[in-house]
């Protein structure tokens, strides 16, 4: 099948990142295709200060090399600047000529460096510090020129004159404002700041006003003028004064712009649907972020849409800021500054390097800026999110988590004492246990090692202290903590069992309150979470949970399997596999009208209609007529059945209708994974009753039942359960083991994998021996199946999203 094709416009981190999240939810869905103005692969923007210090080198920071792109079937147009998108076509071109077409459009342009508008802008030797030219062209200047000026004190400013200096160059850093990294320090750690710089042999003219770059004869500057007279010598000159968001062919597209590429939650353009816009050029809510977190953030969400789960939504990022400025550790997050109903908690040890200023309004932390110390940070980021009160910790809030009563860990380094779910990396959201258990699980042994795995310090590099000190502690033997229950996913440390029954036992009703009480890390959840939330819900407290179509994956939205191609495969239900002529014609008119390309006899003894766009799916259903077969869906697929003795010499039981009794008492059912049974009407076992999740197999006397059977990827043979006479029985003691299923099974947990976790001998205690409990399971089933809609016809009732199969017309320019 053929597949839709994704064009990336720019070939930066945010971008790139979010092309690593769709290939892990739809590695094939897409014919990927990315266009970078840069000569180079994906690499680290945030590690060009070490390039430009002789620390690292260019090949050092590539994240993504060419064979990545290579080994993903991405292909890569390195140098080619876009300079044309008709969106009427769908077509991109490159000012070289090259084109690409599109199903859907990634714009990733990232930011341009700001110039101030200055006279002699203009002359050789004055650049930004923006990306890997700007930094070669700077060790060229180094090698020939004496005087380096560099105007902007901030984050960037600093880390380029550090790499001058390093290079050999005499530097001064021009700052406007009264004094540096105004926006992530206050003024006393600003002074610390610049004063151990000063140390280092930097030069500062803070407070001060470019008025001009002033020339030689051979058209190099030499020269920076200021406002009130002052002239400083300068070979080079280094803008480092700000970044504004490309929008230069988002505007010539006629895309709304406003500080950006102006963009929903989903990180769809507001202008057209089929174009997505992350990082520094996007624009949500009136925010344009400049931070590696809230654009990896971003790139989650957007795969998550390009993927066609639908699922996950950007809502804004509360930002901290945990920088190493040459050597110097800092962090802020919130108000630092204080205002008015604040009270500042201050310590600070000039001679130690360390300050630290804790801001509170209302008994809760509002801001942090820390300088030299911040192994901490994290934990009064938690806070400052968490919006919890801390008057029982006031008195030790200062000193860190570490110096809490109830921690525990004296004489453990602060990386030891820090909980779980404590976040060490926030560029990568990596809190400290997925770094344990990488490095556990995986044996890691080395920062590199654990870079790889999990992400952690692999950005601005800000945490690799903190990181190298868990490795130690970890790997070293120091950590004695108990493997942990697998959590849900990275939103929560809770497992899915702590799911389950805290749903069961607080009769949580939906997704928010469940979160809510869980304490979830991420408010609104992700695609992992959310629709095992909703499952647990639904069928924990039937008819009272209200299913949450967006909280599903977008088969079970569109009630049809998408194809790798973005068409639909439609399989409607045949009770036990059997069908009529009039079915078969119904079929028959509908693939020729809709232009059906296969029809394919399935495993499960049905029919599979494939490559039907999804705008004709309420239509392929209401003209076939038929029930859902749900082979979509995490439920129940299908009943295979042999012709039994109605038909076959040698069927001892009529498997047929008993197949049909099955699959009509149960069809409607929803269950942690996908469920499929089988009756053969005799041992021969034509319908392979053995490799299903419940297998009814005809003898002489009856029915023998057979569970936990699975005939995927690694066939798993059916364990007997039980022997009965009737087909009331089979009814009865099936729909029980399937319902003791979907009450304790987890999400995505086939049933081979659950009887495994709790024993066969715990599933027969249930359905054998516990007459009154099996009778209340099968109860539970039928009420909770009673009512349920045909999502094929029962729109409304069913909650479909009807929209979701309106065809999207191409948007004029």
């Amino acid at each position: 099948m053929k597949k839709m094709k994704l064009v990336m416009v720019g070939n930066g981190m945010a971008g790139v990142r979010t092309l690593e999240e769709l290939l892990k939810l739809a590695p094939d869905l897409y014919d990927i295709s990315v266009f970078g103005a840069e000569p180079h692969p994906n690499y680290n923007r945030i590690l060009l200060s070490p390039v430009l210090a002789g620390e690292q080198t260019v090949q050092d920071i590539i994240l993504n090399p060419l064979a990545w792109y290579e080994d993903n079937g991405i292909r890569l147009h390195a140098g080619r600047k876009v300079v044309e998108v008709d969106r009427v076509r769908r077509i991109v071109r490159a000012e070289d000529g090259t084109e690409e077409t599109y199903d859907r459009l990634l714009m990733a342009t990232g930011s341009n460096p700001f110039i101030l508008p200055v006279p002699g802008r203009e002359l050789e030797g004055v650049i930004a510090y923006r990306d890997i030219a700007d930094t070669e062209a700077m060790i060229e200047a180094a090698r020939t020129h004496r005087h380096a000026v560099v105007i902007g004190g901030g984050l960037l400013g600093l880390e380029a004159a550090n790499g001058l200096k390093l290079r050999g160059m005499q530097v001064t850093v021009v700052h406007v404002n009264d004094w540096l990294m105004e926006r992530q320090l206050d003024a006393t750690a600003a002074r610390l700041l610049q004063q151990s710089l000063t140390e280092r042999g930097l030069d500062f003219l803070i407070g001060a006003h470019t008025e001009a770059l002033l020339g030689g004869e051979d058209g190099r500057v030499k020269a920076v003028r200021f406002k009130d007279g002052r002239e400083v010598p300068a070979d080079l000159v280094v803008m480092c004064v700000g970044i504004r968001p490309n929008t230069e062919l988002a505007e010539r597209m006629r895309l709304h712009c406003q500080r950006g590429i102006v963009v929903t939650d989903t990180l769809q353009t507001v202008t057209d649907a089929r174009i997505y816009a992350v990082g520094e050029c996007a624009a949500h809510r009136g925010v344009a972020y400049g931070l590696v977190a809230p654009l990896f953030e971003q790139a989650k969400v957007a795969a998550n849409h390009l993927a066609q789960f639908g699922i996950g939504r950007y809502g804004g990022s509360l930002t901290s800021t945990k920088l190493k400025v040459t050597g110097i550790d800092l962090f802020s997050a919130g108000d630092f500054m204080g205002g008015d109903g604040t009270e500042a908690i201050v310590m600070s040890d000039p001679f130690g390097g360390v300050y630290k200023k804790l801001v509170i309004k209302d008994d809760k932390l509002v801001g942090a800026c820390l300088y030299g110390d911040t192994v901490d940070g994290s934990w009064y980021f938690k806070l400052l999110r968490e919006g919890r009160p801390i008057g029982d910790i006031r008195d030790k809030l200062m000193f860190g988590e570490s110096n809490l009563g109830d921690v525990g860990h004296e004489g453990h380094s602060k990386a030891a004492a820090m909980a779980d779910d404590a976040e060490v990396c926030g560029c990568n959201g990596v809190n400290k246990g997925a770094i344990c258990k990488a490095i556990k699980d995986k044996g890691l042994f080395t920062l590199d090692e654990v870079r790889k795995h999990t992400k952690a310090s692999a950005s601005c590099g800000s945490c690799t202290g903190l990181v190298e000190q868990i490795i130690m502690f970890t790997a070293g033997g120091d950590y004695s903590a108990t493997p942990r229950k697998k959590a849900v996913c990275g939103c929560t440390d809770h497992s899915h069992q702590d799911v389950r029954e805290a749903i069961r036992a607080n009769k949580l009703l939906t997704i928010a309150d469940t979160q809510r009480f869980l304490e979830w890390r991420t408010p609104n959840g992700c695609a992992t979470c959310r629709p095992a939330l909703n499952y647990y819900l639904i069928s924990t407290w039937p008819k009272e949970a209200l299913d949450d179509p967006q909280s599903r994956f977008i088969n079970e939205r569109a009630h049809a399997n998408i194809q790798k191609d973005g068409t639909y495969s439609v399989v409607p239900r045949m009770w036990g596999g059997e069908t009529t002529a009039d079915e078969l014609r119904r079929i028959a008119d509908a693939v020729d009208k809709y232009k059906i390309p296969t029809v394919k006899v399935t495993g499960g003894q049905r029919i599979d209609l494939l490559g039907v766009k999804k705008e004709d799916l309420p239509a392929v259903w209401r003209d076939i007529g038929m029930p859902s077969g749900h082979a979509y869906a995490k439920g129940l697929r299908t009943v295979k059945t042999c012709v039994g003795s109605e038909w076959c010499r040698f069927g001892t039981q009529d498997s047929t209708q008993m197949g049909k009794d099955l699959e009509r008492a149960l069809w409607r059912m929803y269950a942690p994974h996908k469920v499929k049974l089988a009756v053969s009407g005799c041992p021969r076992n034509c319908a392979e009753a053995g490799i299903k999740d419940v297998g009814v197999i005809g003898v002489d006397s009856g029915w023998e039942i057979y569970v936990a059977g699975n005939g995927g990827i690694k066939t798993e043979v059916a364990q007997f359960l039980c022997k009965l006479k009737t087909a009331d029985e089979v009814l009865e003691y099936s729909g029980a083991f399937l319902q003791l299923y979907r009450e304790e099974g987890w999400y995505l947990e086939r049933t081979v994998h659950y009887v495994s976790r709790v024993g066969l001998d715990y599933v027969k205690q249930k359905i054998l021996e516990d007459h009154e409990g099996r009778k209340a399971l099968w109860e539970r089933l039928q009420f909770s199946l009673d009512g349920e809609p045909d999502p094929w016809f029962e729109f409304d009732k069913a909650r479909v999203d009807t929209r979701q199969f309106h065809k999207i017309e191409a948007v004029k320019a």
